[in-house]
């Protein structure tokens, strides 16, 4: 068993092997409770340290609004509009239905009510999002209204075409059978968009434009804190140290604050 894990540290991340070696001891626990085997023998293994991953990236604003412009005329459009305009998880827009979509609203109501989506289910086993801070609902811009009303119609289109073949499961997004998306289905698809839009598209996947909206927002000065709530993260640790990105390669803002507390004297050197 060490010598397995050992040569597939080789092929895969440390976060695979350690879940490799967790199905290992269950499926060897379940041996042993029906007298197979003695003992098991993962125990006595320790997970190695596996294949460095490759670390996500954020897109610039000039990336992301090619990739918007790229994505205009595709299924994909109010995907990635999401995606990057309120930072959901793919899990959580794969599992996104039509009834956690308010695009009525009433913005001019006092006070008013925005345009909303509720991120309150995810593709995960359980259908539970990721934790429980993860559960939540955000209002949405103009931008996403504008896109999920278009994809609504271009749905009922495919809806209609699909005719007795359509399983209706109140899938924002889905096949052209009503049916769930996959993985694979929605990584294809952005990266068609990513090449169209200049990107190198093997380069990029789906999760980084979570990564680039929590980037965006903290380089246009939203608190932290704000953004972690936006994202629904249980602090501001995960926010800042694994999905904030430096997009600009000198932040002023220490300098502009300096100079505010402490003015240049006139005619100083």
């Amino acid at each position: 068993m060490d010598r397995w894990l050992a040569a597939k540290s080789k092929e895969v991340s440390t976060r695979t092997l350690r879940d490799l070696r967790s199905i290992l001891k269950r499926a060897i626990d379940r041996a042993q409770a029906r007298d197979k085997v003695k003992r098991n023998v993962v125990m006595l293994c320790e997970v190695p340290k596996g294949k460095d991953g490759r670390p996500s990236k954020s897109l610039t604003l000039d990336q992301a609004e090619a990739l918007l412009r790229a994505a205009e005329s595709t299924s994909l459009y109010a995907y990635i509009v999401l995606s990057l305009l309120i930072g959901a998880r793919t899990e959580e827009l794969r599992a996104l239905t039509w009834s956690h979509v308010d695009l009525d609203g009433k913005p001019a109501a006092d006070p008013p009510v925005p345009y909303s989506v509720m991120l309150w289910r995810s593709v995960r086993a359980s259908g539970d999002t990721k934790t429980r801070k993860s559960r939540r609902t955000l209002a949405v811009p103009e931008r996403c209204v504008e896109a999920l009303r278009r994809h609504r119609e271009r749905q009922a289109v495919i809806r209609e075409k699909a005719g007795a073949g359509w399983q209706d499961q109140d899938l924002v997004f889905c096949t052209r059978y009503g049916t769930a998306l996959d993985a694979g289905n929605v990584r294809r698809a952005f990266r068609t968009v990513a090449q169209k839009a200049g990107l190198a598209a093997d380069e990029w996947v789906p999760r980084e434009m979570r990564h680039s909206f929590v980037s965006l927002l903290s380089d246009s000065g939203v608190p932290l804190e704000s953004i972690s709530r936006l994202v629904g993260h249980g602090n501001t640790t995960v926010t800042e140290t694994v999905y904030r990105k430096q997009l600009r390669p000198v932040p002023p803002e220490g300098a502009e604050a300096m100079d505010r507390i402490f003015p240049r004297a006139n005619g100083g050197a």
